[in-house]
């Protein structure tokens, strides 16, 4: 479809229908409007394996689903018999469900490097309280986190280091410090100079890049060392990696780890495991000062659970991870093909693991551009790919790869115009996207 010719209407009325009520016209600043070209951002009617319908009757092969959480597809079959299950049986109770023993369970069979877990909505609720947890176990004030890693929590601690940092007093943001991804003096440098104030590094395992050789073992080392807690975000690293997250696939064992998004395929659930004498803390077997480790009304959530015991099975027994690697591995040849034939091979980059892939927009310096970012996606959308990243679920078809290339071959032919006259303006129609930490908005 020509991109003059695609137009949103019903989108763009509910977008400001969101907006009049909803601080952003969404939930989550990432699935904001202002990630989209303008008058561009479908509002979804809903979804089935790897396609989603917006509600202007345009279906859509979907990338990156539900942030990186939908990694089955939408309403896959073994989840949605599981939910349902639950659903006639009570969703939650003033006392523990026996379903509660077997998603714990479910989850230290998959993830064995972990001795103990604890659940909850999402994945804010498990890295503040990891934090938390590391705080009281070594009685220190700083958080290390990693600068390299874009996002780890919606809580102050976090959000105080970002440009959103409004509402957010000093005195906490001061107490949270940086180190390097693949860096280990200079992370043994921050250690040391601020000598037994670290409570905790905390860090995705593996993000866009592969840990240097021995960086992880490094960290281990250094967290024994100096008498700090390492914490592995795997978020995303989990089950995308491997069955048992990046722990699991590199063999380095974290003292907390986190886990989220694909666990509960869209279902809200997320995870907090570690070993047991530091999770026992937040626990009553113990005789030290209690530690207020989770709360959740909602954290057992029957159905929740269920969905997560679903995507584990489903994962070992139906080798999601290594489905999701081979089809990563399709688009991102199949991409980069496309865009090497149109002469912007230097400038659509595709990057990251296999099963977590992402795209760089680069403009005719080869520097990251929102311009251009802005251009692809326009075309992306015409074609009926919708595409904040290229992260795949296992839903996806080979056939729906290949259309996916067509389409990411026309856009490049137009992007190869604009590189031509150094000027992508023509044909972004509209203010460019934004990136989601900024100050203004």
């Amino acid at each position: 479809m020509d991109t003059e010719e695609f137009t949103l209407p019903r989108s763009r009325m509910a977008n400001e229908r969101l907006h009049a009520m909803i601080p952003g016209g969404a939930h989550t600043y990432a699935k904001g409007d202002d990630q989209y070209p303008e008058n561009l951002a479908p509002v979804i009617s809903h979804g089935r394996g790897a396609h989603v319908w917006d509600i202007d009757d345009n279906r859509y092969i979907e990338y990156g689903s539900g942030l990186r959480s939908v990694s089955l597809g939408h309403a896959h079959p073994r989840v949605i018999e599981a939910v349902r299950r639950e659903l006639d049986r009570g969703s939650n109770f003033v006392r523990p469900s026996i379903v509660e023993v077997e998603a714990a369970e479910r989850f230290l069979a998959t993830v064995p490097t972990a001795e103990m877990v604890k659940f909850a909505k999402n994945g804010s609720d498990v890295t503040t309280a990891a934090v938390r947890l590391a705080r009281a176990v070594t009685g220190r004030p700083r958080v290390a986190v990693c600068g390299a890693h874009p996002f780890f929590s919606v809580d102050d601690w976090f959000i105080g280091t970002t440009p959103m940092s409004a509402g957010i007093p000093a005195t906490t943001t001061e107490l949270t410090v940086a180190f390097p991804y693949g860096d280990l003096a200079a992370t043994e440098e921050l250690l040391t100079r601020f000598q037994d104030e670290v409570a905790c590094l905390i860090l995705e395992p593996a993000s866009h890049t592969e840990p240097p050789p021995g960086y992880l073992a490094g960290l281990r080392t250094l967290a024994d060392r100096h008498g700090c807690v390492l914490i592995f975000d795997e978020m995303i690293t989990g089950l995308r990696w491997s069955e048992a997250g990046a722990q699991g696939l590199y063999g380095v064992v974290p003292d907390l780890s986190t886990f989220g998004k694909a666990l509960g395929n869209g279902f809200a659930v997320s995870a907090l495991a570690g070993r047991r004498d530091l999770m026992e803390r937040g626990g009553l077997r113990h005789s030290g000062d209690r530690v207020f480790l989770l709360s959740t009304t909602h954290g057992a959530e029957t159905h929740s659970l269920a969905a997560a015991m679903a995507v584990q099975t489903t994962y070992v027994e139906e080798g999601i991870t290594a489905r999701l690697h081979a089809l990563g591995e399709r688009l991102a040849a199949g991409v980069r093909d496309a865009a090497a034939s149109m002469g912007v091979g230097d400038h659509i980059v595709v990057r990251g693991r296999a099963s977590n892939l992402v795209f760089a927009t680069l403009d005719e310096n080869r520097q990251p551009s929102q311009q251009y970012r802005t251009l692809f996606l326009r075309h992306l959308l015409a074609g009926g790919v919708l595409a904040p990243s290229f992260v795949v679920s296992s839903a996806l078809s080979d056939a729906d790869i290949d259309r996916t290339v067509d389409v990411v071959a026309q856009a490049c032919a137009v992007y190869r115009k604009a590189l031509d006259v150094a000027d992508p303006t023509p044909w972004v129609a509209g203010r460019p996207v934004k990136p989601v930490f900024r100050r203004l908005a």
